[in-house]
C-alpha cells in the first residue's frame, strides 16, 4: 500500500509541477506570448506554426495554448484556419518539451528548487519572484520523475501489476481509451507521456502497449481542449474541435500500423523511455506535415459541425466574457474590460436620451431608457461574477490593480444607471404628467451641465482604457468645476424664485433635484481617475487645510476660536 501511495504521490507531483510552470509563465509572460501569437497568425501558416511551437515550448501545455488561441478566435481576432496552424505547432512544441524532460536531469532538480525558492521568498511580488516559481515547477517535475522511478521499482515484479498491464497488451483500442481518460483526469498529456516513458524504462509496460498509450495520450489531449471550451462560442470551439480531428485522424491511421511502427522505433536502438518520447514526437511531427496545407479543409469541416449561432439581439447578454479565457487570467481581465466599456456605452445612451426626454416630454423614449438600466444591471452582474472566477493568485501586481479598477468602474456605472432611471421616473411624474416646463434660463443651465456630464463620461472611459495620468488629472479638475457650477446654478434658480418666475416655481423641486443628481453622476464618473492618480502619488489624502496655531503670549494657554484656529484663553 505504501509503495502504491508513493507512486500516486509522484504522479500527482508531476501534474502539479507542470501546472505551476504553465500558470507561472502565463502570469509572467502571458501578455507577450499573446502578442506573439496574434502577430504570427496574421502573417502566414508557417509563422503561426512556429509561434505555436515556441509558445507551447515555454508554457509546456498545448491545452493552454489552445485556450488562448480559441479565445482569440471566439472574439474574431483570428480565423479558424490560422488558429489550427498554431495548434499543429503547439502539439509539436509539447512533444519537444517531453523529449527534453525525458533525459536524466535529476542532478539539476535540487539546484532548480533551491534557486527558485530563494528567489520566490526574497521577492514574491516581483518578476524575479515569479521567475523563481517557474524554477520551482521545473524542479518539481524532475523530482517527480525521479520519485516515480524509485516508487515503481518495488512493484515491477509484482504478479498483480504484471497481470494488470498484461490485460492491455494486444488491444490497441483499449490502450488508447485508457490513456485518453488518464490524460483528461491529469489535465496534462505531457505528464502522462513522461509517466509512460518511466514505466517503459522500468519494463512495466511493453513497447506495443506504450505506443498505444501514447496515441491515447494525444487523443486525450485533443479531447481535453474540447472539454475546456464547451461553454465558449462556436468560433472558439472550432479551434479545439479541429485540433481533436487532427489527432483523431492521426490515431485512426496509426492504430493499424502499430506493429510496423514498433519495429521502426526499435531499429533506433534507444532506451525504452526514449522510444516512447521519440514516437510521441514523430507522431505529432507527422500530423503537422500531413495537415499543415489542409488546415482550410479541416476548418470548413469544423465550421459545418459548429455553425454560427443566430445573432441574438438581447443586449443584456455579455459578448466578451469568454469562459475559456479564465484559464489565462490576463486574457480574462482584458475580456472583462471590453465588457465594462459596453456598460459605459449603454450608460452614455441613457444620459444622451435623458436630455431629449427633458426637452420633448417623450414618455415612450423615457420608458425605453429606463429599460436600458436592466441591461446595465445584467451586464454588470455578469462582469462581476466573471471577475470572481479569475484566480487572483495567478495575477501579477499590475493585473491585480486592473482587476480592482474594472470592478470599481462597473460599480460606478451601475450606480449611474440607477440614478438616471430615477431621474427619468421623476421627470415623468413631476413634469410630463403635469405638463410643466423649465424656464428658458433653467433649461440652458441643465443643458450646460448635461453637456459637461456627457463629455466627462467619455473622458472617464478614455482614462479607464488608457490610464493616462494627464487625462485623469483633467477629469478630477472637471469634478471641481462641475461642483462649483452646480452651486452657482442652484443660487441662480433661487434668484428666479425670488423674482416670482412661474415656471421656476412649478419645477423648483425637480430642477434642484436634477442638478444635484447630475453632480452625483459626475462624481461617480470622475472617481474613475482616483486609482490612476493614487498610483502616481499625486492624490491628496484629505481636502482639509492644515491648522496653523496663532502665537500666544508667554504663560497663557490656547483655545480654539470659531474659525477653528487656536487663540489665547
Amino acid at each position: 500500500m505504501q509503495t502504491l501511495l508513493n507512486l500516486l504521490a509522484g504522479v500527482a507531483l508531476l501534474v502539479w509541477g507542470t501546472h505551476i510552470v504553465r500558470t507561472s509563465i502565463l502570469r509572467l509572460y502571458g501578455g507577450d506570448l499573446r502578442r506573439i501569437l496574434r502577430k504570427s497568425v496574421a502573417r502566414n501558416r508557417f509563422a503561426a506554426f512556429a509561434a505555436g511551437v515556441g509558445v507551447t515550448g515555454l508554457i509546456q501545455s498545448s491545452t493552454a495554448t489552445a485556450l488562448i488561441v480559441a479565445a482569440f478566435a471566439g472574439q474574431g481576432l483570428v480565423t479558424t484556419t490560422s488558429a489550427l496552424a498554431v495548434m499543429l505547432g503547439a502539439d509539436v512544441g509539447t512533444s519537444i518539451v517531453t523529449v527534453v524532460l525525458s533525459f536524466d536531469l535529476s542532478w539539476l532538480a535540487p539546484l532548480l528548487v533551491f534557486t527558485g525558492v530563494v528567489l520566490f521568498l526574497a521577492r514574491q511580488t516581483t518578476n524575479v519572484g515569479r521567475f523563481g516559481r517557474i524554477l520551482i515547477g521545473l524542479g518539481l517535475i524532475l523530482f517527480a520523475l525521479q520519485w516515480i522511478r524509485v516508487a515503481s521499482q518495488p512493484i515491477v515484479d509484482a504478479a498483480g501489476v504484471k497481470i494488470l498491464f498484461a490485460s492491455l497488451t494486444g488491444d490497441v483500442f483499449l490502450d488508447v481509451l485508457v490513456a485518453a481518460l488518464v490524460t483528461i483526469l491529469c489535465y496534462s498529456s505531457l505528464a502522462v507521456v513522461l509517466l509512460l516513458a518511466t514505466l517503459a524504462h522500468l519494463g512495466v509496460i511493453g513497447p506495443a502497449v506504450a505506443l498505444g498509450l501514447v496515441l491515447g495520450a494525444n487523443l486525450g489531449s485533443g479531447a481535453l481542449g474540447m472539454l475546456s471550451t464547451l461553454n465558449s462560442p462556436p468560433e472558439a470551439r472550432r479551434v479545439t474541435l479541429g485540433n481533436f480531428l487532427f489527432k483523431l485522424i492521426g490515431c485512426v491511421v496509426a492504430i493499424p500500423l502499430v506493429d510496423p511502427l514498433q519495429k521502426l522505433v526499435e531499429r533506433m536502438a534507444l532506451d525504452p523511455s526514449k522510444e516512447v518520447v521519440a514516437f510521441h514526437l514523430l507522431f505529432n511531427i507527422g500530423i503537422a506535415l500531413a495537415f499543415i496545407f489542409w488546415t482550410e479543409r479541416i476548418a470548413r469541416i469544423a465550421e459545418r459541425l459548429l455553425p454560427n449561432k443566430p445573432i441574438e439581439d438581447d443586449p443584456a447578454k455579455p459578448r466578451y466574457l469568454d469562459p475559456s479565457a479564465l484559464e489565462t487570467p490576463t486574457l480574462a481581465i482584458s475580456n472583462a474590460a471590453r465588457e465594462a466599456i459596453r456598460i459605459g456605452d449603454v450608460v452614455e445612451q441613457m444620459l444622451t436620451g435623458m436630455l431629449t426626454v427633458l426637452k420633448t416630454d417623450d414618455r415612450a423614449l423615457s420608458r425605453r431608457l429606463r429599460d436600458m438600466d436592466d441591461v446595465v444591471d445584467s451586464v454588470y452582474t455578469a462582469v462581476k461574477l466573471y471577475l470572481t472566477q479569475v484566480s487572483r493568485e495567478e495575477l501579477g501586481e499590475k493585473e491585480g490593480r486592473r482587476w480592482a479598477d474594472i470592478l470599481s468602474f462597473t460599480i460606478n456605472l451601475e450606480q449611474v444607471g440607477d440614478i438616471v432611471e430615477r431621474i427619468l421616473s421623476e421627470v415623468e411624474d413631476k413634469k410630463i404628467e403635469k405638463g410643466r416646463n423649465f424656464s428658458e434660463a433653467g433649461m440652458a443651465e441643465i443643458c450646460d451641465l448635461h453637456a459637461r456630464l456627457v463629455a466627462n463620461l467619455r473622458l472617464g472611459m478614455s482614462v479607464f482604457l488608457n490610464g493616462d495620468l494627464k487625462s485623469a488629472q483633467e477629469l478630477l479638475a472637471q469634478k471641481v468645476l462641475f461642483r462649483d457650477l452646480e452651486r452657482a446654478y442652484a443660487d441662480s434658480h433661487l434668484g428666479r424664485l425670488a423674482g416670482n418666475s412661474i415656471e421656476s416655481i412649478e419645477t423648483s423641486s425637480l430642477h434642484l433635484d436634477l442638478i444635484s443628481d447630475m453632480k452625483r453622476i459626475n462624481s461617480h464618473v470622475c472617481s474613475i481617475a482616483y486609482p490612476i492618480l493614487e498610483e502616481a502619488g499625486v492624490l491628496a489624502h484629505t481636502r482639509l487645510k492644515p491648522l496653523e496655531p496663532e502665537p500666544t503670549p508667554p504663560g497663557r494657554g490656547r483655545r480654539w476660536n470659531n474659525k477653528n484656529k487656536p487663540t489665547a484663553a
